[in-house]
């Protein structure tokens, strides 16, 4: 027959983990920070249980020492994938395992899989409080559960958290970013030359860029850019061009000395680590003169209503940013006699595919182009054309677009 000092032991030790476990509850409803949910754990698995030493390795995305309390240092270097997957139960651990002061170890899961391993170790079996601690191990087992399912579910949500204030940060950047590409509707449109553009960033922000600038009353400017990569860190280089083009590009300044201060401003900027790929164009229209520099970009394609002729503007230097001091810029000079188009773009749409895998390059905008259809509208009926952005399933990068039609 049971003895009342046994009776009242059972029930002191079920109340000592009704009170833990509910200890433990409380202060994860209470949003305590990891630091003190573990704290709180530690406490009671050594000054209540009676455990010296007390490691836990958790995964969270990877596999991590949350804590340890009197283990070797070394013992976080194991490789928990390798080393301790075969634990699938609780286990005793002898010296021939290879893990100094262990003596035992607890898997944690959640939803049948592995979250995490306490190791135990300094068991005190006949010490003052609720040992022998071999009689809880599937309260510790419990115990261990709750707090790393907590604590993940806190790391949750500081990552939900993050995200959305990344989200919303990339949602103010895009609006921005979209405030500096021109609106078509202010586009120049007159009877001496008609400016379109066309802008798809593939992400929330771009790297891709394209202006055009109303220099003088006879004088327009244009211009389309690429940053290498992409991502916030290509939007910002691409802002910081984009306010640095606007300054320096006048009526009356050089192309070559316009190319050689935006790379002097790219090389400070990017530090080696971006380039910018650039097509700068500024047509007068009085002399009919295009002159043009092409630093490393896609070559616009240019069509001549009246003859047929496709001319491919190409490369005239290297990319902005990608030298120090770049080489030479051979500025190029060209007479539009007679009605023309001019289209500048940026690899993302030179890079779409045909379903037989070949790019596209500048075919389909000959073919668009290729008539005596206004280039707004041929513009329009290639995008429909080629799904973008809704169907075209190669649609991997930025689409910018950049037209020009200068009347006969």
């Amino acid at each position: 027959m049971e003895t009342k000092k046994g009776s009242n032991d059972r029930l002191k030790i079920s109340k000592f983990k009704l009170d833990a476990l509910l200890d433990i509850t409380l202060s994860i409803n209470a949003n305590l920070p990891v630091e003190e949910l573990l704290a709180k754990y530690e406490s009671i698995l050594r000054n209540n249980l009676g455990i010296g030493k007390i490691l836990i390795f958790m995964y969270s995305q990877t596999w991590e020492c949350l804590l340890n309390a009197g283990f070797s240092r070394d013992l976080e270097k194991i490789d928990v994938e390798t080393e301790l997957s075969g634990f699938g139960e609780i286990s005793y651990v002898s010296s021939d395992m290879g893990f100094e002061g262990v003596d035992i170890i607890v898997p944690v899961f959640n939803n049948n899989v592995h979250v995490a391993y306490v190791f135990i170790g300094d068991i005190e079996e006949e010490g003052e409080g609720m040992s022998p601690v071999l009689k809880h191990l599937n309260f510790i087992q419990t115990i261990s559960s709750i707090i790393i399912v907590a604590i993940e579910n806190i790391r949750l949500f500081k990552e939900s958290l993050r995200q959305e204030a990344l989200k919303k940060e990339l949602e103010l950047a895009s609006r921005v970013q979209k405030m500096l590409i021109p609106d078509n509707r202010h586009m120049p449109k007159n009877p001496k030359i008609l400016v379109t553009g066309f802008y798809y960033p593939h992400f929330e922000v771009g790297g891709d860029y394209y202006d055009c600038i109303r220099l003088s009353d006879t004088k327009t400017g244009f211009c389309i850019a690429d940053v290498s990569g992409k991502g916030i860190s290509a939007a910002i280089l691409m802002s910081n061009f984009q306010a640095s083009a606007r300054s320096l590009f006048t009526a009356d300044i050089d192309l070559e000395a316009l190319v050689r201060k935006l790379n002097k401003i790219v090389v400070t900027n990017a530090s080696g680590e971006k380039f910018i790929t650039f097509f700068v164009a500024r047509y007068d229209h009085e002399t009919r003169i295009l002159e043009y520099v092409n630093a490393a970009h896609n070559a616009p394609v240019l069509y001549r209503t009246s003859t047929g002729e496709i001319i491919h503007l190409a490369t005239t230097c290297v990319g902005i940013g990608m030298l120090d001091e770049i080489p030479s810029v051979n500025k190029a000079e060209m007479r539009i006699d007679g009605h023309s188009k001019i289209v500048c773009y940026t690899d993302g749409l030179s890079e779409l595919k045909y379903d037989d895998g070949s790019d596209i390059g500048t075919k389909e905008i000959i073919k668009h182009i290729s008539n005596k259809k206004p280039v707004e509208h041929n513009i329009q009926e290639m995008i429909k054309h080629l799904g973008i952005p809704d169907t075209n399933p190669y649609l991997f990068d930025d689409v910018s677009i950049i037209a020009a039609e200068i009347m006969a």
